[in-house]
């Protein structure tokens, strides 16, 4: 498998024609990389297995038929759940500043899937080869125009809220009231759903339901049965756990990891 990449991305390659830049990793269950950042765009998709990609404003879970998009620059760290098969390409920044400027997850489309893994195969895509240029223009247009995935757990950045949210992902399975959760934190109930709405977009209610159905999706690419990660998150009822998945990431657990664009 081709390696033209490397793990932190930090250093731009001797020739600056190279445009776009290759790396294929198998990764053991529970690895993890440590947070860096990268000179270079990155694309991250893995054919087999789950990623979590955390960084300081919040998470991301990447299953199969997803993949990451990390900018140039944007610290971040990875955990694999299960075993990882990890296909990455870099693209330099410069001629295609119309990428996206944050960290998203964007489903990978058949046309998308086939585009990483013939750069895989290439190693790399130069500028002064136009039958590469081409190539990595449309790789570039899928990333853009790719549709956003809702697989991100935005933490509120105000310490009182985010105290809460820490409150909140320290025990899963469990279901106290806000009214407990807030406790110590130096804010009511009502101030914390107002800065979770200001912060998160999102009541602290939704938030949670958003935490646990990413941390369910683990779960469940790591073995664990649809019931078994319910229980894990609160919910005694499997069908309830189901229609709170489905509500907030657009399909059933069941569904989740077969094809799909």
């Amino acid at each position: 498998m081709p390696q033209n990449g490397h793990a932190s991305g930090s250093a731009r390659p001797p020739d600056a024609r190279i445009a776009v830049r290759s790396l294929g990793l198998r990764l053991p269950r529970d690895h993890r990389i440590e947070a860096h950042r990268h000179a270079w765009h990155q694309l991250v998709y893995a054919t087999e297995g789950v990623m979590r990609v955390d960084t300081d404003s919040g998470s991301w879970v990447v299953p199969p038929n997803r993949a990451v998009w990390i900018p140039a620059g944007f610290e971040h760290a990875i955990r694999m759940t299960g075993s990882v098969r990890m296909r990455t390409v870099y693209l330099r920044p410069g001629p295609m500043e119309r990428l996206p400027a944050s960290c998203c997850v964007i489903h990978v489309t058949p046309l998308l899937r086939e585009l990483v893994l013939e750069t895989l195969r290439l190693g790399m895509l130069r500028d002064d080869v136009p039958e590469h240029a081409r190539f990595a223009a449309v790789l570039a247009d899928q990333v853009l125009h790719t549709r956003e995935a809702p697989l991100r757990v935005q933490l509120p950045t105000d310490p009182r809220a985010r105290a809460v949210a820490r409150n909140a992902q320290a025990d899963l399975s469990s279901t106290k009231a806000l009214a407990e959760l807030v406790r110590g934190s130096g804010a009511s109930v009502r101030t914390v759903e107002r800065l979770f709405v200001r912060e998160t977009g999102r009541t602290f209610g939704r938030w949670l339901q958003q935490v646990k159905a990413l941390h369910a999706l683990e779960r469940i690419a790591s073995g664990d049965s649809v019931t078994a990660a319910g229980l894990a998150v609160g919910y005694d009822s499997t069908s309830a756990f189901i229609a709170m998945f489905k509500r907030v990431l657009g399909r059933t657990p069941g569904s989740y990891f077969s094809d799909a664009s």
